[in-house]
């Protein structure tokens, strides 16, 4: 079995948390393979006591391996995603930081849940991934012009709302006078586009949620729509560009820039606990049911 390892090492004590993954993958028949810069940050700490000599490292990934473990948050996990790419690596989220809503295993449990997943008590979350387009082509967005969460276009340099022209099949759907728009996978709408008012979508459904930020209209509300729609956008406000983010990656785009966001042909997959599921996290991380009437 052949593992890549990839982490930022943001939070506070994770090196307690990568010895306790090393040691149960040292008991096993695993190649480790570390992303090169992630094993600089691990070789400052001296609390880590594997030597690492001889391990190998990557800059890229490639489809040889099996599993590959993103040791963060949930923005550790978007970064890892572009690693994975379309290669289909399962990922397996460990969870150092807060929330970790995308986290397959949770910092408490990661010795006994790192067993079961070794032991292919696992099963899948396939996740639907939004592409983008540009026209014109020359937005610097290319080669990672897809989002696991979310597509999302923001105002730039200034306080004044954005005009977003919102298309769908190519049909006007509205101008949204506002922050900013966010177009969300069912995986994002518990991010971004739950912050802003968006709805919490299941992700084996196959939609796409477009959530206004701040809109100066009180009557724009968000819409689902399937994700076999291509969906169009042209900003334009009183700066000359605008942001758009994918994920947690920001490009700046010239005003009138036509952003053409689909679902893309490939997925991201997941590893989740058999015991597990979206319902059961649900509950867990957004603490539904804690109202104490219940």
């Amino acid at each position: 079995m052949k593992i890549g390892i990839y982490g930022q090492f943001y939070h506070e004590n994770s090196e307690t948390y990568i010895q306790l993954i090393l040691d149960a993958l040292q008991h096993r028949d695993v190649e480790i393979v570390i992303e090169e810069n992630f094993l600089d940050i691990i070789n400052l700490h001296q609390d880590i006591t594997k030597n690492f000599s001889g391990v190998k490292t990557f800059s890229e990934l490639d489809d040889s391996y099996n599993l590959f473990f993103s040791i963060g948050g949930d923005g550790t996990i978007l970064k890892s995603v572009t690693f994975v790419r379309d290669l289909g690596i399962p990922i397996v989220g460990i969870n150092t930081g807060r929330l970790g809503f995308l986290a397959t295993i949770q910092k408490e449990e990661i010795t006994k849940s790192l067993t079961q997943i070794l032991n292919g008590e696992y099963i899948l979350s396939e996740r639907s991934v939004l592409t983008i387009e540009t026209q014109p082509h020359n937005s610097g967005i290319e080669p990672l012009n897809f989002a696991l969460n979310e597509v999302a276009v923001n105002r730039k340099n200034t306080t004044s709302m954005i005009k977003v022209e919102t298309f769908v099949n190519d049909k006007y759907l509205t101008s949204y006078w506002s922050d900013g728009l966010i177009v969300a996978t069912p995986t994002g709408s518990t991010g971004y586009s739950l912050s802003c008012g968006g709805p919490v979508i299941d992700p084996n459904t196959n939609s796409i949620v477009i959530t206004p930020i701040a809109p100066h209209n009180l009557n724009a509300r968000p819409l689902i729509v399937p994700d076999s729609s291509t969906i169009s956008l042209k900003v334009s406000g009183r700066e000359k560009s605008y942001l758009v983010s994918l994920d947690s990656r920001i490009a700046t785009l010239e005003n009138e820039t036509v952003i053409i966001i689909k679902k893309a042909p490939f997925t991201i997959n997941l590893v989740q606990l058999n015991d597990d599921s979206f319902i059961k996290t649900l509950r867990k991380k957004l603490l539904w049911g804690e109202d104490k009437r219940n």
